[in-house]
């Protein structure tokens, strides 16, 4: 079962339990998805990587409008933001601890042999496929930076 049709029939089983939440998240989700199969030049169909992406870029969405709800003071608003991110979050991949996230920049540093924060690049399309969904690109960012630095 692919990554598309988990997320519909658990759209399916929360239409029947009256999961309210659940239920319009995981329509916003599936919308998303579909947008990005006919986004393009031409239609196509994605594959568990890409639903992953999507779900991830989502998840941010959420997150930072749970920030600007909170910052403006309307925390209902932000709780059924964080709401939403549970529930998107159910279907990512686990996130990389500090110290796991740690050692995979320092395997990629001495990969890809760099030095430096100039060859920050290099280090970063080293790691990112081995991080791929597990951690947020900006965390990943700042870990290279933080171990690159002289």
């Amino acid at each position: 079962m692919t990554l598309k049709e988990k997320l519909h029939a658990d759209l399916t089983d929360a239409m029947r339990s009256q999961d309210d939440v659940r239920r319009s998240t995981l329509r916003m989700v599936l919308t998303s998805v579909t947008n990005e199969e006919v986004s393009g030049k031409q239609a196509r169909e994605l594959s568990d990587d890409d639903v992953l992406k999507v779900l991830a870029r989502e998840l941010k969405k959420r997150k930072e409008a749970a920030t600007a709800y909170s910052e403006a003071g309307h925390p209902e608003r932000a709780s059924a933001e964080l709401a939403e991110a549970a529930v998107i979050e159910g279907y990512l991949p686990a996130q990389l601890s500090d110290d796991e996230l740690t050692a995979l920049v320092t395997a990629a540093i001495a990969e890809a042999g760099a030095s430096g924060p100039q060859a920050m690049g290099q280090v970063m399309k080293v790691v990112q496929p081995k991080v791929a969904g597990r951690a947020d690109g900006g965390r990943t960012a700042a870990e290279v930076k933080r171990q690159l630095a002289p």
